[in-house]
């Protein structure tokens, strides 16, 4: 008697064909995504550049101005006791507004603004790439090579650049640059961080 050799049971119609693979949508490589955003960056209109400064402007110096108060308080009380002193001689003196203890109390603004500069520019742009006036303008600093936020080093060299300049009083054509730089439209401080804003 011949008898038929059955295959073992594998509960799929051979006519069926493969087990189908149920469709997902294509998902973008989050990497990829940034990377390319990052490439896309292109330096910021002037005005937005201009908003986000004064914003930072302001916060920066109502923090200093705070700090500053007293010191500045005991500078001009110094000052009026000079020449206070000066008239009850009766005599024609001259006398000086910047001695040792009004640059003491004058220094003692100018590092305050220059430590709070650091707390609130340098640090926030080299984590985030921003400070508070450019996340709201929707700005980034970013370093003109790898177009991702600068190091510690290029964020701390580019607010020393802005702070020591804009107290020269040579601020303002070192922000006023960026108007006629091309093709990155760099000011002083930006040229010397290698760094652009994007937005």
């Amino acid at each position: 008697m011949h008898q038929l050799a059955q295959s073992p049971s594998t509960g799929a119609d051979p006519a069926a064909g493969p087990p189908v693979v149920p469709w997902k949508p294509p998902v973008n490589d989050p990497f990829l995504q940034a990377a390319q955003a990052q490439a896309a960056a292109r330096p910021a209109g002037l005005g937005k550049r201009f908003a986000a400064r004064l914003i930072d402007s302001v916060v920066l110096l109502g923090i200093v101005g705070a700090v500053s108060v007293p010191l500045v308080s005991k500078a001009l009380a110094h000052i009026d006791g000079k020449v206070e002193a000066a008239k009850q001689t009766g005599e024609t003196v001259t006398v000086w507004l910047i001695d040792g203890t009004t640059a003491g109390y004058f220094g003692g603004v100018l590092a305050a603004l220059l430590v709070i500069g650091v707390l609130y520019e340098a640090l926030p742009t080299a984590k985030w790439g921003r400070t508070l006036g450019k996340k709201l303008c929707g700005l980034e600093v970013r370093d003109i090579e790898s177009f991702e936020a600068p190091s510690f080093g290029s964020a701390l060299r580019r607010w020393l650049v802005y702070g020591v300049l804009g107290v020269l009083v040579v601020g303002v054509l070192n922000v006023l640059w960026c108007v006629f730089d091309r093709p990155w439209r760099q000011c002083w401080h930006d040229k010397v961080a290698r760094t652009f804003v994007a937005g």
